[in-house]
């Protein structure tokens, strides 16, 4: 893992989610870029010119807060973009080769009772980047174990697991499987490949209407330090592919770090 970007709002919790994104970093040897989007829309008859306000504002803030931060000897970079959130991130996350996004909950200040706000929703939910979903006021630890859950073990894109075993591999994490069966589940969903037998060391098996309620009835009894879930149309953030927005009181281990793989078929 060589490089992660970090977008960044206007959230309360904006310092300590950079400094855990900073401290994470450093156990890699990663650079970071610490980034911040905005777009413009203007009305006819508009006079007033604002993309070089909100372009030095941007600038202003981003540099206040890395200043703000002990970067301990990480490279940190910071970029302002002007775009569609979506394209924008997919086109920067190419060109830099990212190999993974740390992001906030609620890169807004928003609602306490909301865990995924609107933006960070859409972020996970419409592309393709493995992201790293990190609490409010999570402080950087060593990831010692790890949660998977899945309800259909099939991967037929290469690469997917890179961030998983990258931080297995550095961490020298343990790895548990959530196997979910769900109704509609299929025989070859519980077929595991090669890779990603062989980073498992237990795996259990579940029933359950969905794969986020098997993980809300079984997590507690793993206590993993970080909770893997893999992108699909319909997956683990069922409420999220509705409306962009999840609650905290409908997911209860918003205590950990959650990984979000892209999709594996």
């Amino acid at each position: 893992m060589k490089t992660i970007l970090v977008p960044v709002g206007s959230s309360i919790n904006a310092k300590s989610h950079l400094q855990y994104a900073v401290d994470f970093a450093k156990a890699f040897g990663a650079k970071l870029y610490v980034v911040q989007i905005y777009n413009v829309y203007t009305k006819a008859g508009t006079m007033i010119k604002v993309d070089h306000i909100l372009e030095r504002e941007s600038n202003a803030f981003l540099t206040e807060l890395v200043s703000a931060i002990d970067t301990k000897d990480v490279e940190v970079y910071t970029r302002i973009f002007k775009g569609d959130l979506i394209d924008t991130l997919d086109k920067v996350c190419n060109a830099l080769d990212v190999d993974l996004m740390i992001l906030e909950p609620r890169t807004n200040s928003i609602k306490e009772s909301v865990y995924l706000g609107k933006t960070s929703g859409k972020i996970v939910k419409r592309t393709q980047i493995p992201i790293l979903i990190v609490p409010e006021g999570c402080e950087y630890k060593p990831i010692v174990k790890i949660l998977i859950a899945l309800k259909s073990a099939i991967i037929k894109r290469e690469g997917v697991l890179k961030p998983l075993i990258s931080i297995k591999n550095q961490f020298r994490a343990v790895v548990n499987a959530l196997l979910v069966k769900t109704p509609y589940h299929k025989e070859e969903d519980f077929i595991l490949n090669e890779e990603l037998k062989s980073i498992l060391t237990n795996i259990v098996y579940a029933e359950s209407p969905t794969t986020f309620q098997a993980v809300l009835e079984h997590y507690k009894n793993h206590s993993p330090d970080l909770l893997c879930v893999v992108r699909r149309k319909r997956g683990f953030f069922s409420k999220l592919w509705e409306n962009n927005t999840i609650l905290k009181k409908d997911f209860h281990s918003s205590v950990i770090p959650v990984l979000v793989l892209s999709g594996m078929k």
